[in-house]
């Protein structure tokens, strides 16, 4: 499409003339047209171009609102005057810069933003970004669908529930307009001290990280059609610092390095990935300069460009971050990027001097013109290849019933169900039985407790509730209190690094150590349990989603049988609490199978059910659910699967009494 009737478009639109519907995902490749690209190239600015390498954040939830917080982080009054002046090629959306109201307004906003960059001097549709990990890190309004996050797909060990999960999120991101998802993480999260990925990661096994990755990543652009964008390259989940608030260094060998945190980028990379995403982190073993990898060329450009065959679009990191502007001033952090390899730099605190900066180091001759031209290139055939050029417009009408659709919430039912971990069950306390009496307590605030106890409630426990979720020593002692004559506690914790607070392990403590017995809810990271007193039972739910707290319901009161098994070794001290892929489950109970006598030789049947940890064995040998045909007499025998066993008291031998007969004629 041309840049003109790009423009066309953009002034109907406008004037309320036309909204276009681009809610089927364009096949990747489909239109993809190098000549346009280089058309388009050869017809922008300098400044143009140089726009399209920045990705800024701005404040307001229409195009033209003006907020006075715009002026010191970009020189300009609102969305539209940024856009105007810089002409970037692309804008990332939050929730505290007011972005992200509503999903009917995220959607007007998104086609006005794209209203306004073809009608506007660079003439190019934009990239337009969210951070939508899903589980604890959420952007888009309700009502869309909740789903479980990375770490929690990680203790399904399903690709599959992986991939749904990534088509969703494009899904509801492609119906209000954004076209960019910073995600999935790939990350191996292998210290458990990490202070900012935990549970944002699939896990501590490389390979699990690898293969779930991938597959979420062809959710996003297989199946939903936009880019994606994976993180945090070259690996940020051995470190034990923030880089929102510092600098973080990975003390580890290069093998190291090439063994644990690299083969997840790879096999993004041959995947087919959009974009990576710089890590403002110190790798001494890939780079001994210091220097972050964001603006390290050995690793952006040796590295991930010439050796590991990366030929789309690097992304930093925001620019904003602390880990960012330790060593150089906001003018020289994008060029350093841009010289190390990068494409698009990311909220910059101030793009008026990050842009300025950018310029004159061209026109100092310290970065070359092609050089920018390349990044440029990487852009626009992103764009070309998500369709964003041909048709970057959604039809407003259609957003509510994309994020109402009910395949979503029912996919993100099972996902959550399926990811629920049961670390411990002293005396098989868990399940519930009906009418338990359960006191509800912890972390969470009213709202997230009242939705578990709601749940509790629908499968009939009798829930009292009272919050406590960094309690004072007088809300400890009052919690213990009134836990007396309750047959049950369970008490919440949550943490974002390796141990939840000192009032909610004082909370567990005193709980513990009364004769009402506790059951433990890790609802962020499951290390949790490693640091509070030991309890009867104790669970691990990877989010504090409210799927994720219904889930934890349903398997409390053994509506769903635990089949999470751990993404991370949980260590105690220099030992190992709960090793890697651990996860008990309830005893199962066999169900029967049927015989059914048929008159002719060969012609009766018997049907084998199928039961959660149950396998049947004929003659010694496996016999997969369904119906099957038999000549004689069978005995079937039910054991339990590995990790599972039998309830006590559970039939577990049937025999066939066929009669015998003459072959049916």
């Amino acid at each position: 499409m041309s840049r003109g009737t790009w423009r066309g478009l953009a002034a109907a639109v406008g004037a309320g003339g036309i909204v276009l519907a681009t809610l089927s995902a364009p096949a990747a490749g489909a239109g993809n047209d190098t000549n346009d690209v280089e058309a388009i190239i050869d017809g922008m600015t300098l400044e143009e171009k140089v726009g399209q390498m920045f990705v800024p954040y701005m404040y307001g939830s229409t195009i033209d609102e003006a907020d006075p917080r715009n002026v010191p982080a970009a020189g300009v009054p609102s969305i539209g005057a940024m856009i105007d002046e810089f002409h970037p090629g692309g804008i990332i959306y939050f929730g505290w810069s007011n972005n992200l109201r509503s999903p009917e307004q995220v959607a007007q906003l998104s086609n006005d933003i794209q209203a306004r960059a073809l009608s506007g001097g660079g003439g190019v549709p934009m990239t337009t970004s969210i951070d939508q990990e899903e589980g604890v890190v959420v952007r888009l309004p309700q009502p869309s669908a909740q789903l479980p996050g990375a770490m929690a797909l990680g203790a399904t060990r399903d690709a599959g529930h992986a991939r749904d999960a990534g088509r969703i999120t494009a899904e509801k991101l492609a119906s209000v307009g954004v076209n960019q998802d910073y995600s999935p993480i790939v990350d191996v999260n292998s210290n458990a001290l990490n202070p900012v990925i935990g549970v944002r990661a699939f896990g501590g096994d490389t390979g699990l990280v690898a293969d779930l990755g991938v597959a979420q990543l062809r959710g996003f652009q297989d199946d939903g059609g936009i880019s994606a964008s994976v993180k945090h390259f070259p690996g940020h989940g051995d470190t034990a610092v923030d880089s929102h608030y510092g600098v973080p260094l990975i003390d580890k060998s290069e093998a190291e390095f090439r063994a644990e945190d690299l083969p997840p980028f790879q096999a993004a990379i041959d995947a087919g990935a959009d974009s990576i995403m710089t890590a403002h982190i110190v790798v001494p073993a890939l780079d001994p300069s210091g220097r972050p990898a964001t603006f390290s060329r050995p690793i952006l450009t040796e590295l991930l460009r010439e050796e590991m065959g990366f030929d789309g679009v690097v992304v930093t990191d925001s620019l904003s971050m602390q880990g960012a502007r330790e060593e150089f001033g906001d003018d020289r952090v994008p060029v350093e990027a841009i010289l190390a390899g990068a494409d698009q730099m990311l909220m910059p605190p101030n793009l008026r001097v990050a842009y300025d900066g950018v310029i004159a180091a061209v026109a100092d001759g310290e970065i070359t013109v092609e050089r920018i031209d390349d990044s440029v290139r990487r852009i626009l055939e992103m764009k070309e290849k998500r369709g964003v050029l041909d048709d970057p417009l959604v039809d407003l009408t259609a957003v509510p019933d994309v994020l109402a659709t009910p395949e979503h919430d029912a996919t993100a039912t099972e996902i959550a169900d399926d990811s629920i971990t049961l670390l411990s069950n002293d005396g098989g306390l868990l399940p519930l039985g009906d009418g338990a009496d359960v006191f509800l307590t912890g972390w969470g605030g009213s709202a997230r407790l009242d939705t578990m106890a709601d749940e509790l409630t629908v499968h009939g426990a009798d829930v009292t509730v009272q919050p406590a979720a960094d309690p004072t020593a007088a809300q400890v002692e009052a919690a213990v209190a009134a836990s007396a004559g309750h047959d049950v506690v369970v008490v919440l914790t949550q943490s974002a690094g390796f141990a939840p607070s000192a009032a909610q392990q004082a909370l567990v403590t005193g709980l513990a150590g009364t004769d009402v017995p506790v059951v433990q809810v890790a609802v962020r990271n499951p290390y949790d349990v490693a640091s509070t007193a030991e309890t009867a039972a104790a669970i691990a739910a990877y989010g504090y989603a409210d799927v994720s707290l219904e889930a934890t319901a349903r398997v409390l009161m053994g509506q769903v049988n635990p089949v999470g098994r751990l993404p991370v070794a949980i260590p105690d001290g220099a030992d190992t609490l709960f090793p890697l892929g651990y996860g008990l489950h309830y005893p199962v109970t066999p169900e029967p199978p049927v015989f059914v006598d048929r008159v002719g030789r060969g012609q009766d049947t018997y049907e084998i059910p199928e039961v959660q940890g149950v396998d049947y064995l004929v003659r010694d040998r496996v016999v997969a659910p369904g119906t099957h045909r038999s000549n004689r007499d069978v005995t079937i025998t039910a054991v339990a699967q590995e990790g599972y066993e039998l309830a006590d008291g559970a039939a577990t031998t049937w025999e066939s009494d066929f009669t015998a007969g003459r072959p049916s004629r």
